[in-house]
């Protein structure tokens, strides 16, 4: 095995580059990366609870209580009581946050496509696929990290 073909080189490099121009792309979103994970996280299905959520997005449950703080105070998420469970929160995006969702969208989509540059679309649509398998492996494995970036 050479340095080009070790799975632990590779991951790092994609990821600390990755990390770079992911950053840069959601400095301005309350939270950052962690704020951009939150708002992907919500635009789907059911509203999750606070604890499904930083769970889902590998946040610890305090970390997630003060992100969703700052984005509730830009208007991006509002919280609600569960109607399953009056203990419980669930957490909803806002109008407001879709819209600043999608303009990230936008600048993650360049900072990406300068990443995948040398993948055509066929390979970068398989390498997301491939990559999304093994995260789910890693999260239902529990080895993911407690606390992730974009």
């Amino acid at each position: 095995m050479t340095l080009e073909t070790d799975l632990g080189w590779a991951i790092r490099l994609v990821s600390t580059a990755f990390s770079r121009v992911a950053t840069e792309s959601v400095a301005n979103l309350p939270g950052g990366p962690r704020g951009y994970l939150v708002l992907v996280a919500l635009t789907g299905g059911e509203p999750p609870s606070q604890l499904a959520l930083a769970k889902e997005v590998s946040l610890d449950r305090t970390v997630m209580t003060y992100l969703l703080d700052d984005l509730e105070a830009h208007n991006f998420v509002t919280r609600r009581p569960d109607p399953r469970d009056r203990r419980a929160r669930q957490v909803l995006i806002t109008d407001t946050g879709r819209t600043r969702l999608e303009q990230v969208r936008g600048s993650l989509a360049a900072a990406e496509a300068r990443i995948l540059a040398d993948l055509d679309e066929r390979e970068a649509e398989q390498f997301r696929a491939l990559l999304s398998k093994v995260a789910q492996t890693a999260q239902r494995e529990s080895i993911a990290p407690v606390e992730t970036d974009c």
